[in-house]
């Protein structure tokens, strides 16, 4: 078997709290790379090597690390489950050949699970279900199941049975080998095999058949002997239940309490045997820059290079990036081309990560995830390719930010250190922004939730020595257009002896909510204008979407045609076209009016039924809107959808409404009508 075959890309995703990063700790732990677990509540975590991280109990930056077991090599990216740095899971599962979905045994299927899940979706990534935390009070596996298939319409196969409830749980039956595994709960004792619990001998078998009924599906052959009464060997369950899960038909379900050390070895040898090598999963397809031809990419280390910058980190200044290789090597010394800013860099080192140590490697090869030193023009979602055989895979999706705070350094001499430290960390995370307030001179970043600007504003002190002061939390909204309108604008100025004239004429209308801004020419007259001309006025077309006549927000949803350019006899200069064409744009903005559109988020508050109504009373005075209202075990789960500068302080009053005994959880869902107008 070829080495590649033998590695396995994998992430661990899931909603915040339902126990990622435990998981991770004791993958380090039983595979031998760590000696000693780190725990999340003590502020020592390996994966959570972050000061912030270790502060606060969660996991803010995706970290990478390898590991071996059972002959396996496994690149696992341990990724965040707030949902204000989505964005580290989305950029992690876009270079992720499998993931592990952790979800809580009490928790079920959570808001951030759904959203990991459809990311999941995106990339056809397949995935392993592990419920975890089954010794805390009120954790129920069949309630999970029946959740992963209703709310995230997935076909969860189970695969194990968990021996004993809630605080009796010591263990988990094998319905594929039919036997039982007890944990001690002591972190070195490996568990005892046993036979199947007497007590439990029907439910097991009823299990297996469901087991076996269902993995019949993927493979002809065994559905035929199953309907004829044949016994079904385990290696023969285990084969059609991988195929199953790699076609993304099927999500086996393990179970286990990862905090009391139970159900963690067989969830690493779940990996091996049901998530994907580099050469079970699709070929990647790559541009030829310039073309619309695809070519596919095989993962073999021979073939021309082609990997993918999917995260940018700064370390004492210095730039790591982190890639993966879908086809060819790279190795120290190698001229790597980016063909998006149409640079070389030459790679410095090439390293393999373990959280933030690190160590030095001689290749990266087809298959392997790793990062590169000195790669200066490199940002996220950048094709590393040669120069004489360029590439250019498709980049990764951004997200739009919601919210913004003013920050100042405390004298002047701090303002060079802190535009140095703010452009840095634009650099790492696509999801920050920073923009000068043309009114006030005010530097404002955005982001994508308080936690975001909160930990951005810390690092700025922590990492680049700034001391800031911070203005309160501001919605980013967005400018659209109510109806449609035509204006035109004429840029006529002396230069000397010349003339330098511009005219465009510009029709804008409103999309439908949600749509990509759309700026195009539909221009007659015989001739045509010069093309270099027109391309000039799409351009400042679509330079003026990025600041809208209002507040200088991004605008949204808008159609804007160019419908006319007046063309003097010899006009070649393309500046005053582009000018134009912004001005003939935000006038007629300003003629169909502006509307603004703020974001509204979807929030799940779990409360006891006793507060229900004080809940609900609290949000409608919010300006939200009630969605759903439904039992999770003894407590009722609301879902609304309320704007977001209605949320600024919310925690605080929730845990005066119920006494401190309800939570809530909220993201990002669309930009609607500013107060509803």
């Amino acid at each position: 078997m070829a080495k590649i075959d033998l590695v396995r890309n994998i992430g661990i995703v899931a909603h915040i709290d339902a126990g990622k990063t435990t998981v991770t700790e004791r993958f380090l732990y039983y595979s031998g790379r760590s000696h000693k677990i780190g725990e999340v509540h003590d502020g020592e975590a390996q994966m959570d090597w972050m000061p912030q991280e270790q502060e606060r109990g969660i996991t803010i930056t995706a970290a990478a690390t390898t590991l071996s077991w059972n002959n396996h090599e496994i690149h696992l990216i341990d990724t965040p489950g707030h949902v204000d740095f989505t964005i580290e899971v989305e950029r992690s599962l876009r270079v992720l050949d499998g993931a592990v979905v952790v979800f809580c045994g009490r928790g079920g299927v959570e808001p951030q699970s759904e959203t990991v899940w459809a990311q999941a979706d995106k990339f056809h990534v397949p995935r392993i279900a592990f419920v975890n935390k089954l010794d805390r009070v009120g954790a129920e596996l069949p309630t999970v199941v029946a959740q992963i298939r209703e709310k995230l319409g997935a076909n969860p196969v189970v695969v194990q049975l968990p021996i004993g409830e809630e605080g009796d749980f010591v263990g988990v039956v094998d319905l594929i080998e039919r036997k039982a595994l007890r944990w001690t709960g002591k972190e070195e004792d490996p568990p005892a095999v046993e036979e199947i619990p007497t007590h439990m001998g029907d439910a097991v078998e009823a299990a297996r058949e469901e087991l076996v009924e269902a993995v019949a599906d993927f493979d002809d052959e065994l559905a035929e002997r199953y309907l004829e009464g044949e016994e079904i060997s385990a290696k023969e369950i285990r084969a059609a239940l991988r195929s199953g899960t790699l076609a993304n038909r099927c999500v086996p379900v393990l179970c286990g309490a990862a905090l009391r050390n139970r159900g963690i070895q067989p969830l690493l040898d779940a990996v091996g045997h049901y998530l994907p090598a580099p050469t079970e999963v699709a070929e990647v397809e790559a541009f030829i820059p310039g073309t619309d031809r695809r070519v596919s990419q095989r993962p073999v280390d021979q073939d021309p290079l082609c990997a993918l910058a999917f995260k940018v980190a700064m370390e004492q200044g210095r730039k790591m990036v982190f890639f993966r290789v879908y086809s060819g090597r790279i190795k120290p010394g190698d001229t790597l081309y980016n063909p998006r800013a149409g640079k070389k860099d030459k790679v410095s080192l090439v390293l393999k990560m373990h959280a933030n140590k690190r160590e030095r490697i001689q290749a990266a090869v087809a298959g392997d995830i790793a990062v590169g030193m000195g790669l200066k023009s490199v940002g996220t979602g950048d094709t590393l390719c040669q120069e004489d055989h360029p590439l250019l895979l498709e980049a990764i999706d951004s997200y739009e930010t919601v919210i913004s705070v003013a920050v100042e350094p405390k004298n002047l001499p701090e303002k060079d250190k802190m535009d140095f430290g703010l452009a840095k960390m634009v650099e790492e995370d696509p999801t920050f922004g920073v923009r000068e307030d043309a009114e006030t001179g005010q530097t404002l970043i955005s982001g994508m939730g308080e936690l975001h600007l909160e930990i951005m504003t810390d690092r700025l002190m922590r990492e680049y020595g700034v001391s800031v002061r911070v203005g309160k939390p501001q919605v980013v909204y967005r400018e659209t257009v109510r109806g449609p309108a035509t204006e035109e604008y004429r840029f006529e100025r002396r230069q000397e002896d010349d003339r330098v004239f511009g005219h465009a004429r510009i029709a804008v209308s409103p999309l439908p909510r949600g749509s990509e801004n759309v700026a195009l020419a539909e221009l007659g007259g015989d001739p045509p204008p010069p093309q270099e001309l027109v391309e000039a006025a799409l351009e400042g077309m679509r330079d003026a979407f990025r600041s809208g006549p209002e507040g200088g927000y991004p605008i949204k949803d808008v159609k804007a045609v160019l419908v006319g350019l007046e063309v003097p006899e010899g006009a070649t200069n393309e500046v005053p076209y582009k000018i134009a064409a912004q001005e003939a744009f935000r006038k007629a903005m300003r003629t169909a009016r502006v509307q603004l559109l703020e974001p509204v988020m979807d929030v799940e508050v779990t409360t006891p039924e006793e507060s229900m109504g004080e809940v609900i009373g609290d949000l409608n005075q919010r300006g939200g809107r009630i969605e759903a209202s439904q039992f999770r075990g003894n407590k009722r789960v609301i879902a609304a959808k309320v704007p977001l500068k209605q949320m600024f302080g919310y925690s605080t009053a929730l845990r005066s409404l119920t006494k401190g005994r309800a939570v809530f959880s909220m993201r990002f869902s669309e930009f609607d009508a500013h107060g509803g107008d």
